[in-house]
């Protein structure tokens, strides 16, 4: 089972930066696609950005409210995905969750494609 753990939240002003981190206890060759989702205060959850792994290649995704300013990466090594955040803004206030899919076919921008999940990281962008 891949059990996630996300680090790296925090306040920040507009306009700064944040990398958020997502280490996994286990990240098996079964494992294909990996995202980072969020919620805002008073929101459902949406999609920030995904990858999707077949044997050496990988194809990543953006939602379009985040392109251009986050950046999604992996470091098998590590077994930590990242979320670097750059040019925060207020409406990206959220908690943000870390999640894996074993599912081959699995799109990295849907959620309900995703097995596992992680308990969340609070991401606070002030005015």
């Amino acid at each position: 089972q891949v059990q996630l753990v996300e680090t790296g939240g925090g306040s920040v002003a507009a306009g700064g930066s944040l990398r958020l981190s997502c280490a996994a206890s286990a990240w098996p060759y079964s494992t294909f696609c990996m995202g980072w989702f969020r919620q805002p205060p008073g929101k459902d959850r949406e999609v920030v950005a995904g990858l999707h792994t077949t044997g050496s290649s990988t194809y990543i995704d953006y939602a379009d409210s985040v392109k251009g300013r986050f950046t999604i990466s992996r470091d098998n090594v590590k077994k930590t995905i990242y979320l670097q955040m750059n040019s925060l803004q207020p409406e990206d206030t959220a908690s943000y969750y870390c999640a894996a899919s074993r599912n081959p076919y699995c799109a990295p921008l849907t959620a309900s494609h995703y097995n596992y999940w992680g308990q969340g990281t609070q991401v606070t962008v002030s005015s």
